[in-house]
């Protein structure tokens, strides 16, 4: 929940933009929980989203922890492998995020997403385009630390 954000756990944070109007608590699952930003949100960050409906995206875990994260684009997208290991929450998790996102895209509209590690400043966060048709639902996974501007 966006309310525990305040403890300032060392914990990932995801944030999701888009220009669509739906409401994507529609599509919280036990894994995944989307809860729109709103002025209580003093995250500079959240700045850095391109879209006007911003949301803050939830693991089962509260935190945006529960997904699959690299601190570096240096491995890219990819597969689950057997030398490192991944929680199968987390696998579903981001592949139901990514579901969300491939919708979204695939109605017309436009997505970009921020994954951050706690205390990160706007100026620590990178930008890299990302194009779905180019990465599936089995290798995308988040990178510490950067947004994504996301197409299809």
């Amino acid at each position: 929940m966006i309310l525990s954000l305040g403890l300032k756990a060392m914990c990932y944070t995801i944030y999701l933009s888009t220009d669509s109007p739906a409401d994507l608590c529609v599509h919280n699952t036990e894994l995944v929980r989307f809860d729109i930003c709103d002025n209580k949100i003093d995250d500079p960050v959240v700045k850095l989203l391109e879209f006007p409906q911003r949301w803050y995206v939830g693991s089962k875990s509260e935190c945006s922890c529960t997904f699959r994260h690299l601190l570096s684009v240096d491995l890219g997208f990819g597969e689950p492998v057997d030398w490192y290991p991944e929680e199968q929450d987390a696998l579903q998790a981001t592949r139901e995020l990514y579901e969300v996102i491939s919708s979204l895209l695939s109605s017309g509209y436009k997505v970009d997403c921020i994954d951050k590690w706690e205390g990160a400043e706007p100026n620590d966060i990178q930008t890299l385009d990302v194009s779905l048709d180019d990465v599936s639902s089995k290798t995308f996974r988040l990178f510490e630390n950067h947004r994504f501007r996301i197409k299809k």
